[in-house]
């Protein structure tokens, strides 16, 4: 069973940057779609970017294009996702999510990793 731990959330000023880690133990995320979501008070969660690590294709939400950026790092079993130029509007908990290629629902979830940006 895959487990996903977040890490690099912290407080920063508008137009910062911070990189997040989602890192996985339990297995390979060969064959995983890997996403980002965010949820900040009073609000739904919200999808940030997905990325399919079998293909290595990605989608990322609007509101977050050209200033986020996901990666990976095989070895260490690793994802990561460079934020950029942020926003106030940015802060919210972030979790990292897996799901199996070819299934629709997430079903490994991280604990979470807050970012906060002050203007």
């Amino acid at each position: 069973q895959v487990q996903l731990v977040e890490s690099g959330g912290g407080l920063v000023q508008a137009g910062g940057s911070l990189r997040l880690s989602c890192a996985a133990s339990g297995g390979s995320l060969s064959g995983y779609v890997i996403g980002w979501f965010r949820q900040a008070p009073g609000k739904e969660r919200e999808f940030v970017v997905t990325f399919n690590w079998s293909i290595a294709s990605t989608r990322y939400a609007e509101s977050v294009k050209g200033r986020f950026t996901i990666s990976r790092d095989n070895a260490k079993n690793t994802v990561y996702l460079q934020m950029n130029s942020l926003k106030p509007e940015d802060t919210a908990i972030y979790y990292c999510a897996a799901r199996r290629i070819g299934i629709s629902e997430y079903n490994y979830w991280g604990q979470g990793t807050q970012v906060t940006v002050s203007s």
